[in-house]
Parts: C-alpha cells; structure tokens; sequence
C-alpha cells in the first residue's frame, strides 16, 4: 500500500479531519495529525491521531455500518479514507474527548477543491 502516498516521511498536522457516515452526518477529530514512515519492508506507510467524542462515534454507527475519513492538511491535499481502521479510547462520556487512531485499509483518495466544498457544504456536523 505505499505507491498511493505521495508524502515524504515525517509528522503532518491536518487542519481539518472528520469521519463521514453515508448519510451525511459527520463528527469533527480535533488536533489530528498523520505519521508518514516505512515499515520493515521500507515500504511507505501513513497513520495518524486527532482527539474525539466518542459518545458521537457511537451516535454515528447507530444508524450507519461504515464510515470514511476525510483529512485537509492544506492547499490542495485533501483526501478521503475508505473504511479506515479505527481505534479509539473507552470513554463514553458526554464531553470527554479520547485519541483516536485511524489507518487506511485502502489507498486514500485526493479530492479536488470543489469536491471537498460541496462535501463539506452537505455534511450534518454532530455536536456535543
């Protein structure tokens, strides 16, 4: 999986990260960045962390099986993350906010400037 990542190794901070349902609803990751290294095989690889109510995760699996990922680490590089895996923290409180960690199961997908607006412009933000 490293011929997708045109990223050079090193820390990224994304601006803005949110998981998507199909339906449209999203939740916000806050502080969110992504690690490019290479695994033992010196294959590129990407992970990364941002911080999450994960009351509104399980808000948004309620009603959906999947959802993608959607990072903006600026300028042009948008991307969307297919069905990534996802870890998170068990905190299930109202307010409490607990890392999770998220890697793409399949190459990510760049999205162009007017994709990611019209995104944006369709998505249900849920709030705590």
């Amino acid at each position: 999986m490293s011929d997708w990542i045109s990223l050079e190794k090193g820390t990224y901070r994304v601006e803005q990260a949110f998981l998507i349902a199909p339906d449209d609803t999203a939740v916000s990751l806050e502080d969110a960045i992504i690690e490019v290294y290479r695994d033992h095989l010196g294959k590129r690889q990407v992970k990364g962390r941002g911080f999450i109510l994960n009351f509104l995760v399980v808000e948004l699996l309620e009603d959906n099986d999947a959802m993608d990922l959607v990072l903006d680490l600026g300028g042009a590089f948008k991307y969307r993350i297919r069905n990534p895996d996802l870890v998170a923290g068990k905190v299930f409180s109202p307010g409490i906010k607990s890392v999770l960690q998220f890697a793409p199961s399949e190459p990510w997908q760049p999205i162009d400037a007017p994709e990611f607006d019209g995104l944006l412009s369709r998505l249900k933000f849920l709030a705590g």
